[in-house]
């Protein structure tokens, strides 16, 4: 990917997100971007905030919001996510102020969706590399989006990958080999804290 961020940005991302929440649970409003923030920050990028849960060493998913495209500055789109994924994400009751000591936050930043062209579906397959893409799937209404660190953490191939796409659009599993159906894939520069409010590391995927 052409666009790269530096440790030290991605750790500027991950406290933005903290602090967005802890305002946003504390005074309920969301912050201005920093008047420290760099440049590059400002650019258009799609991005998504999760947020985990940490039981004895374990990650559990408490929430995740974002934007697939490239539509607002990273960082206005980064304080958003994470106040959206804190307070916002159907599968979970909003997170409290309690909670925040307890979760680590994990920023993701897109590379634009684009299109995998084929001419027969199982093509597909060989398109997409599992520890390296994200993917969008679309079939008429319906939209599934999962980000690359997600069948790494599963223990997915490809075609699982696409099918678990498929169900996250809320369409039959096997809907990427059917005809109408559109597969997008993305990369993404990923950042976590290793614990809640502790050290920030660039998580690199593998399968």
């Amino acid at each position: 990917m052409s666009f790269e961020l530096s440790l030290e940005e991605g750790k500027f991302l991950i406290q933005l997100a903290r602090s967005a929440v802890k305002e946003h649970l504390e005074k309920g409003k969301a912050i201005q971007p920093p008047k420290e923030t760099p440049k590059k920050l400002f650019e258009q990028c799609g991005v998504f905030v999760t947020i985990n849960s940490v039981r004895n060493c374990e990650k559990e998913l408490r929430g995740c919001i974002g934007y697939p495209y490239p539509t607002s500055p990273l960082v206005e789109a980064v304080i958003d996510s994470a106040i959206n994924a804190a307070t916002q994400d159907p599968r979970f009751y909003p997170l409290s102020l309690d909670e925040l000591s307890k979760v680590v936050f994990e920023v993701s930043v897109l590379t634009p969706p684009e299109p995998v062209e084929v001419k027969n579906p199982k093509e597909y397959l060989s398109k997409i590399k599992v520890g390296e893409d994200g993917l969008i799937v679309e079939k008429g209404y319906y939209r599934g989006l999962l980000l690359p660190q997600v069948p790494v953490e599963w223990g997915w191939c490809e075609e699982e990958f696409l099918c678990q796409c498929c169900i996250k659009a809320g369409v039959p599993p096997d809907s990427w080999l059917t005809k109408g159906t559109k597969i997008y894939k993305f990369k993404a520069i990923i950042f976590e804290e290793e614990t809640p409010m502790g050290e920030v590391k660039r998580l690199h995927l593998s399968k």
